[in-house]
């Protein structure tokens, strides 16, 4: 049985891939800030026993013992990173180096990391590989690049790191997240009648589902350290490279009551990348992805009817990191450090 620690098992991805790593024989510890506590869709709550610690607070100490780290842990996107870039850097830059080389230091031999495709930036010709050259947009895009060849540096005969620079992801999790193109898409139609897009729709977005990402990051785990020793791979699969208008098309299928909006005056946001999976495909060949874009966005519908998703809900600070992270702020909960607040400790 291999014994892993998976920090940031409380967001997103962790909440579908802490369950389905246990279920594939492995003795998984949950570690997470505890943020998003109370952020579950109705009758999804995992029961996780997770140990609740700072990332950037971690020693070699809480490490022995493991076979792998899954790292997870971070400032989640984009806006949320540009909350404070500095902030940023610490938590998703600093502490992740920090994390790896107390990993190595405490014996443990394999440290996946959960890079991003939007590393890659604006590419407007073929679709990128992990040789292309990096071009960062963001504070979080760019503590992603930094984390890559910080961490590099530190592998070893006996300590191997490997980075999963995953796709837009979609798709349901007991923490959903409406921060996300498809999932976002989805909310509109089912909350206003309105697919609204806030560009002219034609960046394009690499897709991949959470239940898929997660798949990723069991095979990077257990593939041989010789497959994939200090490596960087794409995530996703090439038939999901989809321009937002096309995502917006899928969506209107399942909800053809729904109207399509475009933005008058869309944000400077520049990104727009398609992204060659190719190298994932031949490497990690227990990574095979299942989902189709379709079926995700009606997986979503059919929960959001189930759950009766309101606007007010879909617009709310509870289902978007940086809109919850500003209330748990506001209430002095986190501190500007982002940080529990002695009140909320006690």
């Amino acid at each position: 049985m291999t014994r892993v620690l998976i920090t940031g098992s409380g967001g997103y991805i962790g909440q579908v891939l802490v369950p389905m790593a246990r279920a594939h024989g492995w003795d998984v510890t949950g570690l997470d800030s505890g943020y998003f506590e109370g952020c579950d869709v109705p009758g999804m709550e995992v029961a996780i026993p997770d140990v609740f610690n700072d990332v950037r607070d971690l020693t070699p100490d809480h490490l022995r013992g493991f076979d792998a780290i899954v790292h997870l842990a971070g400032l989640s996107n984009d806006p949320l990173g540009e909350l404070n870039p500095r902030l940023t850097s610490e938590i998703n830059y600093e502490a992740s180096v920090r994390l790896a080389a107390a990993a190595k230091e405490a014996g443990v031999q394999r440290f996946v990391f959960s890079s991003s495709c939007s590393v890659y930036g604006a590419r407007s010709s073929r679709p990128v590989t992990e040789e292309d050259e990096l071009e960062p947009l963001t504070a979080y895009a760019a503590s992603k690049v930094e984390t890559e060849r910080a961490v590099s540096k530190l592998a070893s005969r006996d300590f191997c790191p490997v980075y999963l620079r995953n796709a837009t992801v979609y798709g349901l999790s007991p923490r959903l997240r409406f921060d996300l193109v498809v999932n976002n898409l989805a909310g509109w139609a089912h909350t206003t009648g309105v697919i609204r897009i806030m560009s002219d729709g034609s960046p394009w977005r690499p897709l991949i589902h959470v239940a898929d990402v997660s798949k990723a990051f069991i095979a990077a785990v257990e593939a041989p350290a010789d497959a994939i020793w200090n490596q960087s791979f794409n995530i996703g699969a090439d038939r999901d490279n989809y321009t937002v208008k096309d995502i917006a098309t899928l969506v209107n299928q399942a909800y053809p009551e729904c109207r399509v909006s475009y933005s008058d005056s869309p944000p400077a946001d520049s990104r727009s990348y398609r992204v060659d999976f190719s190298k994932a495909a031949r490497t990690l060949t227990a990574f095979k992805p299942t989902w189709t874009l379709a079926a995700g966005i009606a997986e979503l519908r059919d929960k959001f009817r189930a759950i009766n998703l309101t606007a007010e809900q879909f617009q709310g600070p509870k289902y978007t990191r940086l809109k919850h992270i500003q209330a748990l702020q506001s209430e002095g909960l986190l501190d500007a450090g982002l940080r529990r607040a002695l009140a909320a400790a006690s």
